[in-house]
């Protein structure tokens, strides 16, 4: 599923996300629980201010953010 996301900036462009969008409902990442590095994309795996779980996807080249997981 691709997501809208709001990023902090800091050293690098979209070093992490801070909230992101699902339907029209924003969610804040209240952590980021891990970050990896794939060969095309990075992943977060943050915790949202609904109390889930999410894997987030940044495809860098696209600029494509994408959820690839969610637990609750």
């Amino acid at each position: 599923m691709t997501v809208d996301v709001e990023c902090y900036s800091g050293y690098r462009a979209d070093e992490r996300p801070l909230r992101f969008r699902l339907g029209e409902r924003w969610l804040a990442v209240d952590a980021v629980d891990d970050r990896w590095y794939g060969p095309e994309a990075t992943y977060f795996r943050v915790k949202a201010e609904d109390g889930c779980l999410y894997v987030l996807r940044h495809a860098e080249t696209e600029d494509v953010w994408t959820v690839e997981a969610y637990r609750r």
